[in-house]
């Protein structure tokens, strides 16, 4: 952890991982899908997300997003920093979650965003505002929100030509795999699975219409190791060969 407060710029790429040390993102500006310890929910201006020491969590922005993110320091530093506010400042970093900001609390962090946070000073003792600040006013939690599903389609369209598994894109959410299937199914109605077969059939449909590549290579970049098992799939999902798709494709344009 080498400096306490850094400006971060967060784009469709989704990041998934953990750390040691616990961290609070604060929200600047765009949006920023996250979900931490199985629940989802988004990071805007005014909010932060709170992700406890160890614990998994995937974060990724289809449209970017800038944030301040405070990495905290050990439990002596809180002790020394902030003396009668750490134990309930080590409380709150215990919880994951999303927290909203009050307009105070929000000043401090614009002010910060436009300060030289690099500068170890300025670092250490704006973390100990935030903290401090924090701890005495414990803003209510956001409910949970949706998977992060925009950013989880950037991620099969991207690896869409290679295999991909329940489990890695579960693990792109901080998800485990049943839990991560039971939460898709819920809210689009369709398996993980089935999502990604359908999806990288429409891109495959996209490419036949709109392009002259071959149907061998369309089936390559979507997928599918030979042109048939593409063909059938594209029979069976739409009801139409890859060449009345290229008809099709070729009489909309003459439109």
């Amino acid at each position: 952890m080498s400096s306490i407060l850094s400006l971060r710029h967060y784009d469709h790429e989704l990041i998934a991982h953990s750390h040691a040390h616990p961290q609070l993102v604060f929200g600047l500006c765009g949006q920023l899908d996250f979900e931490v310890a199985g629940r989802g929910s988004l990071v805007v201006r005014q909010s932060l997300a709170v992700i406890p020491a160890g614990e998994h969590h995937a974060c990724g922005s289809p449209e970017g997003s800038r944030c301040l993110v405070l990495d905290v320091p050990p439990r002596n530093w809180l002790r020394e920093r902030l003396s009668g506010h750490a134990d309930a400042c080590q409380r709150l970093i215990e919880r994951p979650g999303t927290l909203r900001l009050n307009p105070a609390q929000g000043q401090l962090v614009a002010w910060l965003a436009g300060s030289p946070v690099q500068d170890a000073v300025i670092a250490e003792q704006g973390a100990a505002l935030l903290l401090a600040s924090l701890s005495q006013n414990h803003p209510e939690a956001t409910e949970p929100r949706r998977l992060p599903l925009e950013a989880l389609c950037a991620h099969i369209d991207q690896h869409a030509a290679h295999p991909l598994q329940v489990a890695d894109l579960a693990r792109l959410c901080g998800l485990s795999a049943a839990r991560f299937h039971l939460r898709f199914l819920a809210e689009t109605g369709a398996t993980p699975m089935d999502f990604v077969r359908r999806r990288r059939l429409v891109r495959g449909r996209e490419l036949l219409m709109s392009s002259s590549l071959a149907v061998g290579e369309i089936a390559a970049r979507v997928g599918y190791a030979s042109q048939s098992a593409f063909t059938a799939a594209l029979v069976r999902e739409f009801g139409a060969s890859p060449r009345a798709l290229r008809r099709e494709g070729r009489d909309n344009s003459r439109e």
